[in-house]
């Protein structure tokens, strides 16, 4: 059966697509990864029997990176910090204002291609909880403190930023070995481009 496309538009003050890379201080791709648009898609509605495969995303604002900090106060303190009862003051360097586009397509996953609830009744019911601002999880931009202030339909007045174009030598592409129910695998994507603010997922 063939794919169902699927699109939304997502946006907030802050965003963080963590580049595995930069170790203890992470800093953020230009655009969100792979897994990230996957999980934003699945926010909205996770199905087992559907796989949500990103396509495409087109970045609607220009890239602004800022510095971030934070104080962690959790368990992956050192051992001192925590027998002191002191927080960690986290560093990153984070993006602000952005607005994304997002393009996926809805498949079977796997060995449900005899499910009752296939692709096409995924796609319909995705768009209607998107117009009525309905769940499966919060979304969020990255880290889950970053909060959208929208997700829905395409906003008529968004516009492609053009002027984005970078080259992307290497970036994540999935934590999990599978689609779903997956064991922690990293992967990832080589040689990607971002050209008149549009960004193609190798598939």
């Amino acid at each position: 059966m063939k794919p169902y496309p699927i699109q939304l538009e997502i946006s907030g003050p802050t965003a963080m697509w963590t580049r595995p890379d930069t170790g203890s201080s992470p800093v953020s791709y230009v655009a969100p990864t792979f897994s990230a648009v996957k999980g934003i898609f699945e926010s909205v509605l996770r199905w087992k029997s559907v796989n949500v495969r990103p396509t495409k995303v087109e970045i609607c604002a220009p890239v602004q990176f800022h510095r971030y900090t934070t104080n962690y106060g959790g368990p992956l303190r050192a051992s001192d910090a925590l027998a002191k009862g002191a927080s960690f003051q986290f560093y990153a360097v984070v993006l602000v204002n952005v607005c994304y586009r997002l393009y996926a397509e809805a498949e079977f996953a796997g060995h449900h291609e005899t499910s009752t609830w296939p692709p096409h009744a995924y796609h319909d019911v995705f768009n209607r909880a998107l117009e009525r601002g309905q769940w499966f999880y919060t979304p969020c931009l990255g880290w889950k403190e970053f909060a959208p202030d929208y997700v829905g339909s395409f906003r008529p007045e968004t516009r492609v930023c053009e002027s984005e174009n970078h080259e992307l030598p290497t970036m994540l592409r999935m934590v999990f070995d599978q689609p779903q129910a997956g064991l922690v695998k990293p992967t990832f994507s080589r040689k990607l481009r971002i050209e008149k603010g549009v960004l193609v997922y190798a598939q």
